[in-house]
């Protein structure tokens, strides 16, 4: 593949959804392309992008694109954020919205499903801490096929075993036939999942207790991942936590979150006249 057709198959994909495909990812295009060059039946990849230049094959340009995106997630992924995320944090926030008795989470970029279904199952599991709540979990991702993928919640062997206890496997998985596991219908009536593009205006509600999003900035030039932060700002409640990926941050990338200094890994709206208050505990 010569340098020309790269830079339009990044181009493609900017266009598309604001990732960019760097240099240093720029070698797995022939892997992720592998597949549909075969499906339609070409030998080399300058043959696919003068069809996509060509235009005669409208659906063309986004299948490429589907298959350059980085789908990887796993359930529970590093699972210290979902114990950080579920403890001191949810115990404050659950005492906030006492008289609302609603939390609503937006997972950004949810790829095939894992992390929605990771925190069904962690509410579920404290039914009856959440008796008389509602409890909304929504999952986005810019790929369709992903989004489709969740929504069905079938996996395969291997995927369920990642990252997954055995005990929660049993509990909340059907199995099928060819080492397939189906998510329980219980978990999939307790999420939703839509197609959406983090340059876009927000999914509704218009305004989430709870952001994930997770390895996904780290994808985006720096005027987008600018232009994305301040789409979650504007999903966002004064008091809504934002969590981002290990290798990702809020330095130097928008003033509209700031670190909250009393959970180190999450992020506040940085309009907030003052950190949330601390949880009030009654003694006897």
């Amino acid at each position: 593949m010569n340098d020309v057709s790269s830079r339009i198959l990044a181009s493609l994909l900017e266009t598309r959804t604001g990732q960019q495909l760097t240099m240093s990812r720029r070698w797995r295009i022939e892997t992720a392309l592998k597949g549909l060059l075969r499906e339609r039946g070409f030998t080399e990849l300058d043959q696919l992008i003068t069809a996509i230049v060509g235009g005669r094959e409208p659906t063309l340009a986004a299948q490429v694109v589907e298959a350059l995106l980085n789908n990887e997630t796993y359930f529970f992924r590093d699972r210290t954020p979902f114990e950080l995320l579920l403890g001191r944090p949810l115990d404050r926030l659950a005492e906030a919205r006492a008289k609302e008795r609603r939390i609503s989470i937006w997972c950004a970029g949810c790829s095939t499903g894992q992390e929605v279904y990771s925190l069904a199952m962690s509410f579920t599991e404290q039914a009856s801490r959440w008796v008389g709540w509602r409890i909304e979990i929504l999952g986005t991702d810019v790929s369709r096929s992903a989004i489709d993928r969740a929504k069905q919640g079938l996996y395969s062997q291997f995927e369920v075993q990642r990252g997954l206890p055995v005990k929660q496997m049993i509990r909340w998985f059907d199995e099928r036939e060819g080492q397939q596991w189906q998510v329980s219908d219980k978990l999939r009536r307790a999420v939703r999942f839509q197609t959406h593009n983090l340059t876009e205006r927000p999914p509704q509600p218009a305004r989430f207790d709870i952001i994930l999003c997770r390895n996904v900035l780290l994808y985006f030039a720096n005027p987008t991942r600018r232009a994305v932060f301040a789409r979650l700002a504007e999903a966002s409640r004064p008091d809504t936590m934002l969590m981002l990926g290990a290798g990702e941050t809020v330095i130097g990338q928008t003033e509209e979150f700031i670190s909250d200094v009393s959970n180190r890994g999450l992020y506040v709206r940085a309009a907030s006249a003052q950190q949330p208050a601390p949880l009030r505990y009654q003694v006897g």
